[in-house]
Order: structure tokens, then C-alpha cells, then sequence
């Protein structure tokens, strides 16, 4: 099997995931969209993981790559039709690409926060032996707003309707950041965009206790990335 991965920022890679990655002997490949590096092809993959990042869906004057990218995804969904998993930026792009709408996040989610799958949720392969309650990481200040058609809403968190969803039968999503290590707080929190967020919704205290957080729950993050991992990998490989 051969991944591609769409990143958007150096710091948010696939994370824990790439311990499974090179388990299993997967060979992937990053193209680092805000570096200029530019998607060259696609035919030659498997699976494609798009990732976050602090740029929004709609920044394409800043970002004039997204377009490009928004145009790879809706080719590999709606056309190709292989298996795609999105994480927060990722999430949102899918649902923009694919014909629904974002807007703001009020309030910002950021935080160790709580995401319970729906009645759909609970019976995806995605979420297969997951917890229908679990905490995640959570730093966005966007949100899918519409679903595109032909999507099932698999989470929700008390906040924001859409934490993860489906689009036909291939593609799978997530506002919330299944990727965690036990570092990434400190790296993100390094970030001026992602500080800046932070400290203007939940500020240095809020900060402190999601460092805590994500250090006592950091075992249950591991366990469900390896999980959510396993589960897409099966279904990627039918």
C-alpha cells in the first residue's frame, strides 16, 4: 500500500499514527502544501490522509494552493473513489471540496473535550470497538456548517454537530485530533496562530490544564489512534 499525505504545516504530521505507518511496513509520501511543494500525482496511491493545519478553508488568497488541493480531494473522493481520512483542517476541506459550507467555530473549541459518537457513529467500521464516549484533543476555530450530500454524521460534541462524519462510502473525517503524541500540545501551543487562539479563549490557565489533560490522557489517545488507525487500514485494504 502506498499513502499521500497533504500537510499544511510542518508541525502537524500524521503523529502517532506514523508508529502503526511503519508497522506495517506502509510506505507514505508528505507533500507540504505551504512549503510550495506542489501534488504532482495521485493515480499512484492508495489512500490519501489530509491533515491540519492553521490556515482556514477559505484563505485562498493567502493560500492560493488550497485550490488546488480543495480539487485533489473532490478528484480522489468523488471520482477516484478511495479511501480518504481527514483531521481538523482535513475534515473541513473534505466538506468544502465535496460541496458543503464552513464558518466560524463560536465558541472556539480548544481543549481536552468530550466527543460521543451518534447512532450511526456507533455502527461505521471507522469507529469499530471505539469508545461511543471519549475525550480528544480539540483547537479549531472553524466548523462544517452544512454537510456535503451523502453524508452521515458520526459525532458530535456539545458545541459542534459535525465532530466526524462519512462521505459515501470512502471517505472519513474528523474535527478532532485522533494524531496525538505527548509532545504536540508544546509544539502547537509554539505556533503564533495556534497561541494566539488559545490564549484568547481559554488563556495561559486553560493552557496549563490541557497540558495536564492531555498528559493523563495521553495512554487513551494511543489507544484510540492505534484503534482508528486499524480500522481505516481495513477498510483501505477491502
Amino acid at each position: 500500500m502506498r499513502l499521500l499525505v497533504f500537510q499544511h504545516i510542518d508541525c502537524e504530521h500524521p503523529g502517532s499514527l506514523r508508529q502503526f505507518l511503519a508497522k506495517d511496513g506502509v510506505e507514505w509520501d508528505a507533500v507540504e502544501l505551504d512549503a510550495g511543494e506542489t501534488i504532482s500525482e495521485l493515480e499512484g496511491y492508495d489512500a490519501l490522509w489530509v491533515m491540519g493545519g492553521p490556515m482556514d478553508v477559505w484563505d485562498i488568497e493567502e493560500n492560493p494552493w488550497l485550490i488546488a488541493e480543495k480539487a485533489a480531494i473532490r478528484k480522489w473522493v468523488g471520482e477516484f473513489k478511495r479511501p480518504y481520512l481527514g483531521l481538523c483542517l482535513g475534515h473541513q476541506l473534505l466538506a468544502d471540496a465535496m460541496g458543503g459550507t464552513c464558518g466560524p467555530q463560536r465558541p472556539s473549541e480548544i481543549g481536552i473535550m468530550d466527543v460521543e459518537l451518534t447512532a450511526a457513529g456507533k455502527v461505521d467500521p471507522i469507529f469499530k470497538d471505539m469508545p461511543t464516549k471519549q475525550k480528544c484533543l480539540q483547537w479549531h476555530s472553524v466548523r462544517v456548517a452544512q454537510e456535503p450530500e451523502n453524508t452521515t454524521i458520526l459525532a458530535s460534541s456539545e458545541a459542534c454537530r459535525v465532530q466526524a462524519m462519512r462521505v459515501g462510502d470512502n471517505a472519513w473525517s474528523m474535527q478532532f485530533h485522533v494524531e496525538i503524541e505527548p509532545d504536540t500540545v508544546d509544539n502547537w501551543g509554539a505556533i503564533p496562530a495556534y497561541s494566539d487562539a488559545l490564549m484568547a479563549t481559554i488563556g495561559q490557565a486553560g493552557f496549563d490544564e490541557m497540558q495536564a489533560a492531555s498528559a493523563n490522557n495521553i495512554d487513551a489517545f494511543l489507544a484510540s489512534a492505534e484503534q482508528l488507525y486499524t480500522n481505516f487500514m481495513t477498510q483501505a485494504r477491502g
